[in-house]
């Protein structure tokens, strides 16, 4: 292999591992969000279900 296409490999490595190593380590400090917007509550879908139709 050239000199070239080493650098690049190793630019291509260091590019995605260092990516993922990032998005693992965000969350891992930030796990879940701690606020939602609203309009998330529960609807009464239990109590009509869904309409099965033959089509």
């Amino acid at each position: 292999m050239s000199t070239l296409a080493v650098v690049f490999l190793v630019l291509a490595v260091v590019i995605l591992w260092g990516g993922l190593i990032s998005s693992v380590l965000y969350l891992r400090a930030r796990p879940e969000r701690s606020s939602f917007p609203p309009g998330g509550e529960d609807d009464e879908r239990e109590d009509t279900p869904i309409i099965a139709r033959d089509t």
